[in-house]
């Protein structure tokens, strides 16, 4: 293979990082200024906002710092290095079993929220169904020209973002963000971990590292990513705040979308607004679908590999789409949420921390 070739299958520090920006606005972004309200009560969650922000920066740090010690090495091949293959094949297998359930849980997002705002009549099982077809076509292509979509559509979604944001600052009334300051420490902290939710996704780092031309620029790509999400979050959380009030947000279901439903465009060109915004952030939802379920595969393909791409993604597929359908209302479906991240948590924030600890005191490395 050619140096040229080699290089245009390899993607750059600012492509990772958008990656990790895109993957990391998703459903989180239309939820998480409810959650925050609810815990800190107060226009105060901006605060939970940025130590939530700052907590994912280093623990994406870190797992930067892991993928980085074995440059062109999957997550099953440095593990086994690590740990013994037995225990490499077993977390590896639980890492799938995580990333499987994200897909589930997105792509019944998708149902759950486009039967709401969109498709009033269509069954949320089709609308599902119809994203996860989507979903597996983007997946059996290639792998780096998956990634370079999220160069396309994540500027379209901020502009839009941005633009909802514009015509919501009439709207914005400083009285409901007063008091200041007025949310103590334990409500600050459960506020940090509401937003914390809305973080994940930056774990991306631990298995596309391997596709990167310099890996050791990983650990600067999570910073660049995640600083997208933190910026957009604290804007999208103090205008919510500003034109909703905090008790007003916390009865809101999906605060972000009632922001851009309360958008009006002048000369009437654009009557709703929210429907737009919800379809350019189904961008956004597609680009994270498709990394996670490119994942699952990617980690299944690093310990079977006689077994093709797209035979993993006809066996997975049926398979996510019971799962996603197992929440029965949204008090499930949000459960179920919660579920996921904080199983998430272990298996690819501590577990793998766990593993560069014993890497470092070993003195294990990988090879360029």
């Amino acid at each position: 293979m050619s140096a040229q070739t080699l290089a245009e299958k390899m993607i750059s520090k600012n492509h990772m990082g958008i990656s990790i920006a895109s993957v990391t606005i998703g459903v989180g972004i239309l939820t998480f200024p409810r959650s925050l309200a609810k815990a800190t009560g107060a226009f105060d969650g901006w605060i939970s906002v940025v130590l939530s922000g700052f907590c994912a920066c280093v623990i994406g740090w870190l797992l930067a710092k892991l993928a980085a010690r074995f440059p062109r090495q999957s997550f099953f091949e440095f593990t086994s290095i690590i740990a013994t293959k037995p225990i490499a094949y077993i977390l590896t297998l639980v890492v799938c079993i995580y990333t499987m359930l994200f897909v589930s849980f997105e792509i019944r997002a998708i149902g759950n929220i486009a039967k709401q705002y969109l498709f009033y009549n269509t069954p949320v099982e089709m609308i599902t169904l119809s994203f996860l077809l989507i979903v597996q076509y983007a997946v059996v292509g290639t792998r780096v020209s998956m990634l370079r979509l999220n160069l396309l559509f994540l500027p379209v979604v901020l502009v839009v973002m941005l633009i909802v944001l514009l015509f919501t600052t009439q709207l914005f009334e400083v009285e409901n963000i007063r008091p200041f300051f007025s949310s103590d420490w334990p409500a600050l902290m459960e506020g940090t971990r509401a937003v914390g939710l809305s973080y994940s996704g930056f774990e991306i780092i631990l298995f596309y590292t391997m596709l990167m031309k310099n890996p050791k620029e990983g650990a600067k790509a999570v910073t660049l990513g995640l600083s997208i999400p933190i910026l957009l979050y604290l804007t999208i959380y103090m205008f919510v705040i500003g034109v909703f009030s905090a008790d007003v947000a916390t009865n809101l279901t999906y605060p972000t979308i009632e922001l851009a439903k309360e958008v009006e465009i002048p000369g009437g060109f654009f009557e709703r607004v929210e429907s737009i915004f919800f379809t350019i952030w189904i961008m956004t939802i597609f680009n994270t679908c498709a990394m996670w379920l490119d994942i699952t595969v990617l980690n299944l393909q690093s310990m079977f590999h006689k077994v093709r791409k797209t035979v993993w993604v006809l066996i997975l597929s049926p398979i996510i789409y019971f799962v996603a359908m197992l929440p029965q209302n949204l008090v499930d479906f949000f459960t179920f949420a919660d579920s996921i991240t904080y199983f998430g948590m272990i298996v690819v924030y501590l577990c793998p921390i766990l593993l560069l600890l014993i890497a470092v005191i070993r003195g294990v490395k990988g090879h360029e």
